[in-house]
C-alpha cells in the first residue's frame, strides 16, 4: 500500500510552518535556499519519485499559477518536474482543471486518499497548503512527515501541528544537517 507523505519545507525552530508574505522568516527561507541551491535536492527527488502529489484548491491554484504553461515560474528547474507529474487536486468548488495531468478528488477525503493508496507502488507526496496538511492530520492519514527545521525563530504565524485534535507519535527515521544550518528530519507514523 502506498504511503502517504507530507513534505513540509518551511518550518521554524518555534514550529512556525506559515507566515504571512513579507514576513522575515519567510524572507530569511528564501536567502537560505538562494544561498545554497543542493538544499532542495532532498525535496527534489521525492517528488520525483512520487507516484502522485496531492493538494487543496488553494495550493493548486498557486502551483499552476506558477508552474503550468504561461506561469510566473515556468524557468524555474521544477516546472518541468511539476508539470509532469500526477497531480490530484482535492476541491469541493473547483469543477475543470487547466493544468496537465491534473484531477479533482471531491469526494470524502479519507476514502479518496483510501483508493490512492491501492492503485500501485510508489508513494504520494503532499504538497499542501496549510489547512489540508492540517485536515490529513486529523483524519490521520499522513504516514511520514520530511521536515526541513531552519535555524530561525518566527515568532508569528501558523503552526503546522497546532489543532489537530490528539496526540500523536512519530519515529524518527532519519536526520540529515545542510551546510546551511537546515536540518532534514524524516519522521514515520508510530501506529
Amino acid at each position: 500500500m502506498r504511503k502517504l507523505i507530507a513534505r513540509v519545507f518551511t518550518y521554524s525552530l518555534d514550529g512556525v510552518a506559515d507566515a504571512e508574505e513579507g514576513n522575515q522568516y519567510m524572507e530569511f527561507c528564501q536567502r537560505v535556499w538562494a544561498a545554497d541551491q543542493s538544499v532542495l535536492d532532498p525535496m527534489a527527488e521525492l517528488y520525483l519519485r512520487a507516484h502522485a502529489i496531492i493538494m487543496g484548491r488553494v495550493a493548486y491554484e498557486e502551483m499552476a499559477g506558477a508552474f503550468a504553461p504561461g506561469g510566473t515560474q515556468t524557468g524555474h528547474p521544477w516546472a518541468g518536474m511539476f508539470n509532469a507529474a500526477p497531480k490530484v487536486v482535492f476541491s469541493r468548488t473547483l469543477k475543470t482543471t487547466g493544468w496537465a495531468n491534473s484531477t479533482i478528488a471531491d469526494g470524502d477525503t479519507a476514502e479518496e486518499i483510501d483508493k490512492l493508496r491501492q492503485d500501485g507502488d510508489g508513494h504520494i507526496v503532499v504538497y499542501g497548503g496549510f489547512s489540508f496538511w492540517q485536515s490529513l492530520m486529523r483524519l490521520d492519514l499522513i504516514d511520514v512527515f520530511y521536515l526541513s527545521l531552519y535555524p530561525y525563530v518566527a515568532g508569528e504565524g501558523r503552526r503546522l501541528f497546532e489543532n489537530v485534535g490528539k496526540h500523536v507519535q512519530f519515529d524518527l527515521v532519519s536526520s540529515m544537517t545542510m551546510s546551511n544550518g537546515q536540518v532534514e528530519l524524516e519522521y514515520q507514523r508510530h501506529r
